[in-house]
């Protein structure tokens, strides 16, 4: 008996390994290339957005969910060195931007050149939902990258994926001493330590 729970919980330990995905839980810092979500293509040529909160987090920087309302830095990395020569600005909308008649403009800061490869804007957010949208003046406006910000808020289904692990750990546990205390092999050894 003691066995077979031996080979069970390894083959369940085996399982949770591989349904485990460290790379989920890393920070955005650590993320590179193809898989980084904070990187966007305009036409052919590539950007990459963070935002900072220093007043709460000195080093972090954020992508899609902004931990907290207040003052937010911005920043545009305009990766391809040929936008740096071309007019590229940015608006930041409150709303998901499915209708912007009625999203509020939070900041716009106006398409100029940018030598050094940054876009930069300061802007105050709060609770909700924003999207920032990052236009180059020579490319199809249609096509610019847009990135949907969460102040503030509760991200439902990172929260699935992180809690699924320790999840299935404590039912992993629970199994085995559900089958420990119901194996005869427990009871049997009970019964000789207590005689």
């Amino acid at each position: 008996m003691l066995r077979q729970v031996t080979r069970a919980a390894a083959t369940v330990l085996i399982l949770v390994a591989a349904l485990y995905h460290p790379g989920d839980a890393a920070a955005h810092g650590s993320v590179s290339g193809e898989d980084d979500p904070c990187l966007r293509r305009v036409g052919e040529r590539v950007i990459h957005f963070s935002a900072y909160q220093p007043q709460y987090e000195l080093r972090d920087q954020y992508c899609t969910d902004i931990p907290k309302e207040g003052d937010t830095f911005l920043v545009v990395d305009l990766v391809d060195p040929a936008l740096r020569t071309e007019p590229v600005g940015m608006r930041i909308m409150k709303g998901n931007g499915s209708n912007e008649s009625e999203d509020q403009i939070v900041a716009d800061i106006r398409p100029t050149t940018h030598p050094d490869g940054v876009l930069r804007g300061e802007v105050r957010l709060a609770e909700g939902l924003y999207t920032v949208t990052v236009a180059a003046e020579k490319q199809n406006l249609m096509r610019r990258p847009q990135y949907l910000l969460r102040v503030h808020m509760i991200d439902y289904q990172k929260l699935m994926r992180t809690m699924t692990v320790p999840a299935i750990a404590v039912l992993i546990v629970a199994l085995i001493g559900y089958i420990l205390i119901r194996s005869k092999w427990l009871r049997n050894w009970w019964a000789v330590r207590r005689s």
